[in-house]
């Protein structure tokens, strides 16, 4: 017989405890959806419908948003287009203008230029025009004397001036002056010293006598003309009459 000590009971091992087996829940049926009568109103389907249209205006709002701000970027760049196009055109003309007068102020200096040359030679031209007159240009020196007179005409130098040409005092200088019966205006009736000119350009006026109609024959002159004139009404009144009768 084993004696059992007090406090000390023999400790036999409990089997676990059993968890109770879950039992299968009934899954809920679909209940379905009452039909809409065929005149019920649109409004009942619109709850449904709702969530799905606003989840499709926050994409399009936000595309709105994009496109608007690249409208903007849009008209920027055509703002600052058309800004340095201006300017580029501005340039571009003050660059034309800037060529146009350079082109100007070179011609001007260019013919300034020869103008000075040629009218240090005048004096040599002029020798060569009485040297000419008195049968004197022979020789070596008539070659050189038309060597010298093609470089000249060349530079674009032209000799003007001639006897019986009207007298225009932009381009001729009066010497000497007189009346003749045989002009009807001042004209230059001789040329003491030619002129000379590079283009419009007058680089010495012509020098000239000139002589203008006398006094008394401008007014003699209408008088005969009147004259001429009644006796021309004359005979055609005396023609329209028959005129005189032959005896």
């Amino acid at each position: 017989m084993t004696e059992k000590t007090p406090g000390f009971e023999e400790h036999q091992p409990q089997p676990p405890p059993q968890q109770p087996q879950a039992q299968p829940q009934a899954q809920p049926q679909p209940q379905p959806q009452p039909e809409a009568a065929p005149g019920a109103a649109p409004e009942e389907a619109e709850p449904q419908q709702a969530p799905a249209a606003q989840e499709q205006e926050v994409p399009q709002a936000a595309e709105l948003d994009q496109v608007a701000a690249l409208t903007a970027q849009l008209d920027q760049a055509r703002t600052a287009l058309a800004e340095r196009t201006a300017d580029l055109q501005r340039l571009q003309a003050e660059y034309q203008n800037y060529r146009r007068r350079v082109e100007r102020d070179r011609v001007a200096v260019r013919e300034v230029a020869v103008a000075n040359l040629l009218s240090e030679l005048l004096p040599v031209l002029d020798d060569i025009g009485r040297a000419r007159e008195h049968n004197e240009l022979v020789g070596g020196f008539k070659s050189v004397a038309e060597s010298l007179e093609t470089v000249v005409a060349k530079m674009g130098l032209q000799q003007y001036g001639k006897e019986g040409e009207p007298f225009d005092p932009t381009v001729h200088e009066a010497l000497m002056h007189s009346y003749a019966p045989d002009v009807t205006e001042t004209t230059c009736v001789a040329i003491l010293q030619p002129g000379y000119r590079i283009g419009e350009r007058i680089i010495r006026p012509a020098r000239v006598a000139v002589a203008e109609p006398q006094p008394g024959a401008q007014t003699a002159k209408p008088a005969e003309e009147s004259g001429a004139a009644q006796a021309t009404e004359q005979g055609e009144d005396n023609k329209e009459n028959g005129g005189p009768e032959e005896g």
